[in-house]
């Protein structure tokens, strides 16, 4: 007797492994390491804390707190230490990735590579609450005061996202990707637009904004694996793609796959219309023409067109109707009843309104 086994998908791996290696990533304007302790200092000189109400929602102080956090657990992950090793304990064992953004760019044209003294840092970019059972991650990015707006994080975003929705082991090989936007925040909400985020959600009234003493929303916006477009999120914005970049290759070959997907389904819808197109003009064809028809008796109509032959009652004064007559009347023709009397106007008839009762 011969076994025959059939050949499973394997299911992927719902554990993040417990020490990650940070890609560099390569872009037109920056470029990124991973983030070390050594970087928060220049977080400081760049002001990048400034202006984080209108920004994120929380104040400087908050924000700077949990950008360190952030780096510490990252730096804790790529060296194997649980999460509870890296001095900021997650119950849940997320963890987190940053990255420090390098300017590679002369915004002054003084022929000196801008943000000189912060050894070109000029900013972070963090994959946060990486959740292996759910395959999802928020991203955030912090900029220096002084290189915001210039399109840096439009530059590193989408390729910091093209690598975590890149499969194993070329990526992180996350399901979704979130961020959350202070409604104040109407040029983030755009930028974010732009690159394949769609608006999922509100919490009302979740922060607090000092400067107009009101509670303002914050905005939840995703996109997710079979949504994102790394090319059109790269051409949005004027970029290329950088192909040796961390996931690159796997996103090309999904988005390859993807159209010719696309294409064959177009191909079958068309076919199907010129098949339906064909019927419609051998239905004409072959229809018996109007001298034909006037000769015919009513069951040689219906063999011609090949329909059964139509099984009639004797003419009554009950229904005159004319002998070729066919009605698609839903009722008898005995029962026939006028507009007054069709079902739909009698639907709800012998209920009492709820205004009687």
């Amino acid at each position: 007797m011969t076994e025959h086994t059939e050949a499973t998908v394997a299911e992927p791996r719902r554990d993040l492994p417990e020490r990650i290696v940070i890609p560099p990533i390569r872009g037109e304007m920056v470029h990124l390491r991973p983030a070390t302790v050594e970087d928060l200092p220049k977080l400081d000189e760049l002001e990048a804390f400034s202006g984080a109400t209108k920004i994120t929602g929380k104040d400087a102080a908050a924000e700077r707190a949990v950008v360190h956090a952030w780096v510490r657990r990252s730096v804790a992950w790529t060296e194997g230490r649980a999460p509870s090793e890296s001095g900021v304990g997650d119950p849940e064992s997320r963890r987190t990735m940053a990255w420090a953004l390098l300017t590679d760019a002369d915004h002054d044209m003084d022929h000196k590579t801008d943000a000189a003294s912060t050894g070109n840092v000029i900013g972070m970019i963090f994959l946060i609450d990486i959740d292996g059972w759910s395959k999802s991650a928020r991203i955030q990015v912090i900029l220096g005061e002084d290189y915001r707006g210039r399109g840096y994080s439009r530059d590193a975003m989408p390729r910091v996202m093209t690598y975590g929705f890149a499969p194993e082991p070329a990526g992180l090989g996350m399901h979704r990707i979130w961020v959350a936007v202070p409604e104040q925040n109407s040029r983030s909400v755009s930028v974010y637009q732009s690159l394949g985020f769609e608006p999922s959600g509100t919490s009302r009234d979740a922060l607090w904004d000092p400067v107009s003493g009101k509670y303002q929303d914050l905005i939840v916006m995703d996109t997710l694996v079979d949504e994102y477009d790394p090319i059109r999120s790269l051409d949005a914005f004027g970029m290329h793609v950088i192909e040796d970049n961390p996931g690159v290759k796997e996103a090309l070959s999904a988005r390859e796959h993807s159209i010719a997907i696309q294409q064959r389904t177009d191909g079958a819808a068309q076919d199907a219309d010129a098949d339906r197109r064909d019927a419609r003009r051998t239905a004409a064809t072959d229809a018996p023409s109007r001298d034909d028809a006037h000769h015919m008796t009513p069951d040689e109509a219906r063999a011609r067109l090949g329909l059964p032959p139509k099984h009639t009652e004797p003419a009554t004064a009950a229904h005159a109707a004319e002998p070729d007559e066919e009605s698609n009347w839903p009722y008898g023709q005995s029962e026939r009843k006028t507009s007054k009397d069709a079902w739909w106007r009698t639907l709800g008839r012998g209920r009492k309104r709820e205004s009687e009762k």
